[in-house]
């Protein structure tokens, strides 16, 4: 819903339990108002009467206080826009109209021939900010920086900043600490969103998990970004954040040409870290995953059973044991394509190896669903091997500078998916694969950062970095309508692409490389911040863990860390026992009779996976599902009670597995004993209303 003023200058945005309110002075500054608990349109226009401070030397009036700060006069905090014409660098922009249309507010200023429009739109009670840049009047406009948003926050002391860092392996672990002054600052400069950095922070004063004020904003873009968060000389805090990691130059405008910036979405909620989280999650599943009211199957992936080693015959066999304890979709990873045979070869070929699958993929997916399951593959269309019969063909399809060596990371370069040519190429690749087969299921990967990111003959090679993202983008959009009942999942050796752009082109993302039961608890803690376990996939595979650590772990324990997200199986089931065959099928029964509360259901992180006993839980409807670990118990002391969340005080729960009755006001203020004991023991608690 969208307020106005009768004087068309004061401007509420407002959700459910939020309200977003700027205000247009008379002298065209536009000033940020409001940000917080719902409020009316009067109190909105009260704080439009409030003066700004009074001057100070060296300061300006505007820090900290304008909606959406741009390069040039009396400002001197980072700016959103930087433009940059044959005359002059900087924006002195005039108010020309404003608009509501759709619920979406719309903002529109002018500067000589350049037209700056702010959007806005209130989903939920989250706010979703771009901006368009249009050249409207000269022979070239460069984007030097096109932010879709400035967030600024209210007068507040003591300032705790959360983010999500990692590397390959380790990826999105909580990290969350006092902000001091000055700027903090976030990114990636990979062409990818990076293991490194979630594009997401939050900040708080004083919130527990579910108690006070958190305010989050989230990027929507699946290349270099940069987020700084600034707290400045006078205390004030705001965030800053887009495409592209610095400043030397997004893209050259012609006359007439427009630019549309990625969404920054902001959040506000007084429900602590968890009412954050959740109403993050309800954002997604409601405006940016496709389906979601779609579970996810439970899937069995050949990568670590059989790495490049594979055949038609061995693939059918894994199958078959998948099939048997109850798996859903059956995944062939890395390898069947090509020269494939290890990876040196075969990146852009993607027609099935001869050798390996004589009559192409179609027979394997037949029996497959004849199996009862649904078909995958893996790909990794962005990239090439120079042994390969593409790169042999187009060598100037890749990333290159002139006169420079071609860095090879994983033996691979990346290809220029800015050039139409290549676009149209995969297109007709991949749409011919999937016209091939009954293929249900993508598995699309991007192994290697951007390093040689140039464009030879490109008059503005540095377009490469946003037209790269905009090409995948425009790919996926294509091959989804055209072949709408195949699932994508979004990979980047890990979680090295996972935003709400790539998230709103997919259905669910590959978290981390890191199977480790217990390493995964971390990850998943961070990755729950802000997104749901709907698109979250987690994986069962062997023990030890022969990838990274050589943990030893139950079967029970893998399996429970996993259910947390969307279930698979990873490991080598040829090599499973009889008996561990049976038990995993005991597992995925179970875990598809919660699998609506675990993708569907509101989740509460009852306690963080910092050692000893963590849990989490979700609750749909009537019935609640805790998943409960034990990294290791102390001294023979029983593992504490849990407290859980979002029960009825006045109502009774029965719990599934013993048939003891609760109240609920005891489960809320006394707990849940669990039972758990020794080391890496963990358990599945269903509780229903009665």
């Amino acid at each position: 819903m969208v307020d106005i003023a009768e004087n068309g200058r004061t401007w509420l945005l407002s959700g459910p339990g939020s309200s977003y309110a700027l205000h247009l002075t008379e002298a065209d500054e536009l000033l940020h108002l409001h940000w917080g608990a719902r409020i009316q349109l009067a109190d909105a226009e009260e704080l439009s009467t409030r003066a700004l401070p009074g001057y100070w030397p060296f300061e300006s009036q505007l820090d900290g206080r304008e909606e959406y700060p741009v390069e040039g006069g009396p400002r001197f905090v980072r700016p959103a826009l930087s433009v940059r014409t044959e005359e002059r660098r900087g924006t002195e922009w005039t108010f020309a109209s404003y608009e509501v249309e759709d619920g979406e507010l719309r903002l529109r200023f002018t500067d000589d021939g350049i037209v700056i429009t702010l959007h806005y739109r209130m989903r939920g009670d989250v706010v979703e900010r771009w901006v368009t840049v249009g050249n409207e009047g000269h022979a070239r406009v460069e984007l030097l920086r096109a932010d879709p948003a400035t967030w600024t926050l209210p007068d507040r002391e003591g300032w705790r900043l959360s983010q999500l860092h990692g590397r390959w392996a380790a990826e999105s672990r909580l990290a969350r600490g006092p902000l001091t002054y000055g700027e903090k600052v976030i990114g990636s400069r990979r062409g990818h969103t990076g293991h490194q950095h979630l594009p997401w922070v939050a900040l708080d004063t004083d919130a527990t998990e579910e108690r006070g004020e958190v305010w989050g904003c989230a990027l929507g873009w699946s290349g270099s970004w940069r987020i700084a968060v600034a707290q400045l000389p006078d205390a004030r805090v705001q965030i800053t954040g887009g495409a592209g990691y610095d400043d030397s130059g997004l893209l050259m405008l012609a006359e007439g040409e427009s630019y549309t910036s990625p969404v920054f979405a902001g959040l506000w909620t007084d429900g602590g870290f968890g009412g954050a989280s959740r109403a993050w999650h309800a954002y997604q599943r409601a405006y940016v995953i496709p389906d979601a009211d779609r579970d996810r199957p439970v899937l069995f992936n050949s990568w670590e059973a059989t790495t490049f080693d594979i055949s038609e015959d061995q693939q059918a066999t894994l199958a078959r044991r998948a099939a048997a304890i109850g798996v859903e979709l059956f995944v062939v990873d890395d390898g069947w394509f090509g020269a494939r045979t290890s990876d040196r070869a075969g990146l852009g070929d993607w027609t099935p190896n001869p050798d390996r699958f004589p009559k192409g993929l179609k027979p394997l997916a037949d029996y497959v669903h004849a199996l009862g399951m649904q078909f995958g593959i893996w790909v990794e269309p962005e990239m090439v091997n120079p042994d390969s019969d593409l790169y042999r063909a187009h060598p100037d399809w890749v990333q290159y500078q002139q006169g420079r060596k071609r860095t090879e990371l994983r033996n691979q370069l990346v290809l220029n998916l800015a050039r139409e040519d290549v676009q149209q190429y995969l297109w007709k690749q991949l749409d011919t694969l999937l016209s091939s087969a009954p293929i249900d299921y993508v598995k699309w990967d991007f192994n290697r950062c951007f390093t040689d990111a140039g464009w030879p003959g490109e008059p503005y090679p540095q377009r490469l970095w946003v037209d790269h993202v905009r090409g995948l983008y425009a790919l996926l959009d294509r091959l989804r309508a055209a072949h709408p009942d195949v699932a994508i999942e979004s990979c980047s050796g890990g979680g090295g692409r996972i935003d709400l752009g790539i998230m709103s082109r997919t259905d669910e993302v590959w978290t981390s490389d890191n199977t480790d039961p217990l390493d995964r608890l971390a990850i998943q803690h961070g990755f729950s911040q802000i997104h749901p376990a709907r698109v979250m996939s987690a994986w069962v595979t062997d023990s030890p863990n022969h990838q990274l650590n050589g943990r030893v772990s139950s079967l029970r324990f893998r399996f429970v860390s996993s259910m947390a997200g969307a279930l698979g199986v990873g490991g080598d089931l040829s090599r499973w026992t009889e008996e561990e065959l049976a038990e995993a099928g005991r597992w995925v029964e179970l875990y598809k009779e919660i699998r609506p509360l675990v993708q569907r259901g509101d989740q509460f992180r009852l306690r963080p996976p910092t050692g000893g006993l963590s849990a989490v839980q979700y609750t749909l409807g009537e019935e609640t599902v805790v998943l409960a670990w034990l990294q290791a118990q102390s001294y023979g002391e029983p593992a504490p009670a849990l407290r859980l969340q979002g029960l009825d005080p006045t109502a009774a729960y029965e719990c599934r597995e013993t048939g003891e009755v609760h109240r609920g006001a005891v489960l809320l203020h006394h707990g849940l004993r669990t039972g758990l004991k020794g080391d890496l023991d963990a358990a599945v608690i269903r509780l229903r209303r009665i």
